[in-house]
């Protein structure tokens, strides 16, 4: 099991001047806002020719109150957390309405992964769905307009930011990627994926953890037959290796010391990783601008493995959705806890972590981590099953863990 992996904010970490300060009792109910700093850097156009490494990471700036001249200590490292789809049908809105008291909130559904997504330093969601106005209308498959306030439970779960390319980016077209960046915007949820202007699209988003500069990419293989808008390629991001290839390396060039992509891919209900799948992976992470690959879509789980010795979370199932017909494999999903580390200036995953979720359709719904909830045999079986496909590439001789097992 690992220990240690959320680290609290140091002196070092506290007088850069760009940062933003709050104490403990400012973060309000996702614990930790002032445990992170999250800042995009603008001015870097995101298609730069090429893929070699970026620039060695630089050490920490001097503690204040430090003797002048005086070295800090060199970061211990940073831990992130990531979950799966955030797919919102309409009986998750009626749970939540219900949970609310007519108002929908769905914070309750989510509070089951709370602690894992809180205690990690950065967290990382997937939006899949656009947002709909205040009030609706709200609408589910085949064309998806979530209500607003999912983001607001999302924010509150401790999530910082969220990739927003999937299939259904496009369902509400530009209006609806422009609501729900807005939406983001509003609630403190950093985003990437999908944008409303060319600018916006061009500036790598880059986050400040303790001090260490963290970007994230965000790409989809499609979105259902809906063409992007003549002239705005940059609406919504579409898989394509050099594309993403030079987005790592402009993040790089932008200061940049880890990059982590979200790549919604693979086949719906599909276990098994796509020989595309697998030839990108190889490809993206071939490069040394690249670090880390967070996989969703597929709504059921897929393995965890090591390619080009980095790690790639190849799918994580669904965190919330409530299919018409669940599959029971549609409710059993996953969050990735990486720890990242420094050694000869470089940022690497020194430890790596798998937690079997599980959607409890009740009556109440809620989600549910099986390694912190009381066994059940719905739960075991679960675990069992996640077991299965996630350490089927043999990540566990890669030293991929999960809690209790």
């Amino acid at each position: 099991m690992m220990t240690g992996f959320r680290r609290e904010r140091g002196a070092a970490d506290a007088g850069a001047p760009d940062s933003v300060r709050m104490s403990p009792a400012d973060a309000g109910p996702a614990g930790r806002a002032g445990m992170l700093r999250v800042g995009a850097l603008a001015g870097v156009a995101l298609l730069l020719a090429g893929c070699g490494g970026g620039p060695a990471a630089q050490p920490a700036p001097d503690s204040p109150g430090a003797p002048a001249g005086s070295a800090s200590p060199e970061p211990d490292g940073f831990s992130v957390a990531a979950t799966g789809d955030v797919l919102i049908h309409p009986r998750l809105t009626d749970q939540a309405k219900a949970d609310g008291g007519g108002t929908i909130d769905y914070r309750r559904l989510l509070a089951g992964v709370k602690p894992v997504v809180s205690g990690a330093d950065l967290g990382i969601c997937h939006l899949e769905t656009p947002l709909a106005p205040e009030g609706g209308p709200y609408h589910g498959y085949p064309s998806f307009s979530a209500p607003p306030e999912i983001a607001d439970a999302l924010r509150d779960t401790g999530y910082d930011t969220c990739s927003t390319a999937s299939n259904h980016t496009l369902d509400q077209g530009t209006s609806g990627v422009t609501r729900t960046l807005d939406k983001l915007d509003e609630t403190g949820l950093k985003h990437t994926g999908s944008a409303r202007s060319s600018e916006e699209a061009a500036k790598p988003l880059i986050l400040d953890v303790h001090g260490v500069k963290v970007a994230q990419l965000s790409y989809a293989f499609g979105f259902n037959g809906i063409e992007r808008p003549a002239g705005k390629p940059w609406l919504a991001n579409e898989i394509d290796a050099d594309e993403i290839l030079a987005a790592a390396h402009a993040a790089k060039q932008a200061g940049a010391e880890v990059v982590i992509a979200s790549m919604h891919w693979g086949v719906e209900y599909h276990h098994e990783v796509t020989d595309e799948q697998q030839q990108l992976a190889e490809k993206l992470l071939a490069s040394p601008d690249l670090d880390l690959i967070i996989g969703h879509h597929a709504h059921v789980v897929q393995p965890f493995a090591k390619v080009e010795g980095k790690w790639v979370a190849f799918g994580l199932g669904n965190e919330v959705a409530r299919h018409d017909e669940p599959r029971g494999s549609t409710e059993e999903g996953v969050a990735a806890r990486f720890h990242f580390t420094r050694a000869g200036g470089h940022w690497s995953v020194d430890r790596a972590e798998y937690l079997p979720t599980l959607i409890d359709l009740g009556p109440p719904i809620r989600l549910r981590d099986l390694t912190a909830a009381p066994p059940t045999p719905r739960g075991q079986e679960a675990l069992s099953n996640t077991d299965k496909v996630v350490l089927s590439r043999d990540a566990g001789d890669e030293g991929l863990t999960r809690p209790g097992r």
